[in-house]
């Protein structure tokens, strides 16, 4: 008789800077918009347009570490005040910056249609950003009272009046299942790291992909509708640690072959948070529903 497998969390994430490097928690405080820290920055063009890694690969090589409040074993406090960081990469000073004061300029911007209105976070930062990418761009950040709405209804499925998100694509958190990885690299010829797919949550002890068929789970003691399959693109096959697109187009030319829905290439589940509280790596995951 086969063991019943048991769910447990087995990696987080973090995205500081949207489409920037990972960063590797043992714990996070969820809040309403998702993790602390996670994606409250951005990166803008010449035109107040976002930038993300599937235009510029080589966002994924900034690596940007909240300061203040912050540790590896969790947050003090809820990652919406204290959003100083420091911003590191290949042939750069390092930097540090701390979040816009009250009166910086609010900079009318959108996320994929979604009108948001960050603070910019000044022309230090800004050259910082333009060096690098080698074109004029603006840092911004996400503070407590900019807000952007989680749209209401996916696949049946809705929100609630109050849901927010971050400068996350559309949800505030990302969740994949080790054992879908696993069987995508039984397939590939050279395996690719969960990262590529960049989830906050990372659960072992499944099937592959049974998070598809989940609409409510707890980890530790906090809640999180799952609400829509997300739809992967070209950014899967940008090679974060290199900050190049895999000229193979891999892994998203073989999830094509197996992956493909009406929607499109789905691998993992958004989810929205129903309450507040720390998890762990290692916390059991339940499914409710």
């Amino acid at each position: 008789m086969l063991a019943r497998m048991s769910p447990t969390l087995s990696a987080i994430h973090i995205f500081p800077l949207k489409s920037g490097a990972p960063l590797p928690l043992a714990s996070a405080h969820v809040g309403t918009r998702g993790f602390d820290h996670d994606r409250r920055w951005m990166v803008l063009d010449a035109d107040d347009e976002f930038v993300t890694g599937r235009d510029e690969p080589r966002l994924t090589l900034i690596r940007a570490v909240p300061v203040d409040g912050f540790s590896n074993d969790g947050f003090a406090n809820n990652g919406l005040a204290n959003d100083a960081l420091t911003l590191s990469a290949p042939g750069m000073t390092e930097l540090r910056i701390a979040p816009p004061p009250d009166d910086a300029a609010r900079i009318a911007t959108a996320v994929w249609g979604a009108a948001v209105t960050p603070r910019s976070a000044g022309a230090e930062a800004d050259a910082w950003i333009s060096a690098f990418l080698g074109r004029p761009c603006r840092l911004v950040h996400m503070d407590a009272d900019c807000h952007r709405a989680v749209k209401a209804k996916y696949d049946g499925r809705y929100g609630v009046d109050g849901d927010e998100v971050s400068f996350a694509d559309a949800f505030p958190l990302l969740l994949i299942s080790q054992a879908a990885l696993d069987q995508l690299n039984a397939k590939l010829a050279r395996p690719v790291p969960i990262l590529r797919f960049r989830p906050n949550l990372v659960v072992a002890g499944t099937t592959p992909h049974a998070e598809d068929g989940w609409k409510r789970i707890r980890i530790g003691a906090v809640q999180f509708d799952v609400v829509k399959a997300c739809v992967r693109c070209v950014f899967t096959t940008v090679d974060f640690e290199r900050g190049e697109r895999d000229p193979s187009g891999e892994p998203l030319r073989t999830l094509i072959g197996y992956r493909r829905s009406d929607e499109g290439v789905t691998f993992g589940q958004n989810l929205i948070p129903r309450g507040q509280g720390v998890v762990r790596v290692g916390d059991a995951v339940s499914v409710i529903a």
